[in-house]
């Protein structure tokens, strides 16, 4: 039961990285730009939660939307403001240097704001634990609710981008601006409405990893958001469903690499063979199947 419960709560944080990563992979895809200030939006969304919980005294609830609404404004004014004036630099470093401009800038603002000390994040999410064989195993409400939201807004956003007029605007932008405003698509509004996406799902991963360690600094978004750009990179950068097996397969390697070591360790020992000769061959084709069949930007 051990190796389960490190197992579930592996997914469980590489569910928030899928999450961020989704963002990263959306962005780069689309506009081609590294929006490395995308993990301090993680940052600003817990605290407009905080906030609203508990200086405001708003349901939970009405808080995570506000965060959500307000984070999606936020990242237009960023790409409008920070990066659309910078989207024909010559050098690809003027871009990148922004977004490490912009992310002191968020980070510092959040410590003149709210100050350095750690702040204790409420409990947003009340859901009741699942206790299986016979109370041996104790799954979370926190931890259940993260990796079903993962699993929902990566098939909502396939559904998007494979059904809607924007997803495929998203598309063809991805694929060359020039040729997509000569069909009459907007780049610059879908552009936009690429950061708004992302930074609408930087809050929701915000307050689905402060839930879960329940500690909230100026910094708490720096070291997700390169891990989720780690996990990006990992799953194909551009591919949804690559993104979301990124951040679950560097959550699984983060969050309970020491302790499944020493669980699993015996059985491949027992086992190494099997393990060569059929997990692993299915685990390859299973994600080769993704990357073929998913919608890929760029």
């Amino acid at each position: 039961m051990s190796f389960i419960s490190y197992l579930i709560n592996g997914i469980s944080l590489g569910s928030v990285y899928a999450i961020i990563a989704l963002g990263y992979t959306m962005v780069y895809g689309i506009a081609k730009m590294l929006n490395f200030a995308h993990g301090d939006v993680i940052m600003v969304g817990a605290y407009i939660v905080l906030t609203c919980v508990t200086g405001a005294g708003l349901n939970p609830i009405v808080a995570i939307i506000i965060a959500t609404i307000a984070c999606t404004i936020f990242g237009v004014v960023i790409e409008g403001v920070a990066y659309r004036p910078l989207r024909n630099a010559a050098s690809p470093l003027a871009v990148l240097i922004t977004a490490i401009g912009v992310s002191y800038l968020l980070q510092n603002l959040a410590l003149l704001i709210f100050g350095s000390n750690t702040k204790s994040f409420p409990e947003v999410i009340k859901l009741p634990n699942l206790k299986l064989a016979g109370g041996k195993l104790t799954i979370t409400g926190t931890t259940i609710l993260t990796i079903v939201l993962c699993i929902v807004i990566m098939a909502g956003l396939m559904l998007f981008i494979n059904k809607t007029k924007a997803g495929q605007a998203m598309l063809a932008v991805s694929e060359d601006k020039g040729a997509a405003q000569l069909m009459g698509i907007n780049v610059n509004k879908t552009i936009s409405m690429t950061f708004a996406i992302g930074s609408a799902l930087a809050a929701i991963a915000g307050v689905l990893l402060c839930s879960a360690y329940p500690s909230l600094t100026p910094y708490t978004g720096s070291m997700p958001g390169i891990k989720a750009f780690v996990a990006a990179v990992f799953g194909g950068i551009g591919s949804i469903p690559g993104a979301m097996i990124g951040g679950i397969l560097l959550g699984i390697r983060l969050g309970s690499a020491i302790n499944i070591r020493v669980v699993i360790r015996p059985v491949l020992a027992r086992h190494s063979t099997i393990f060569r000769l059929l997990v692993l061959p299915v685990f390859r084709l299973v994600l080769l199947r993704l990357a073929h069949d998913a919608p890929r930007f760029g």
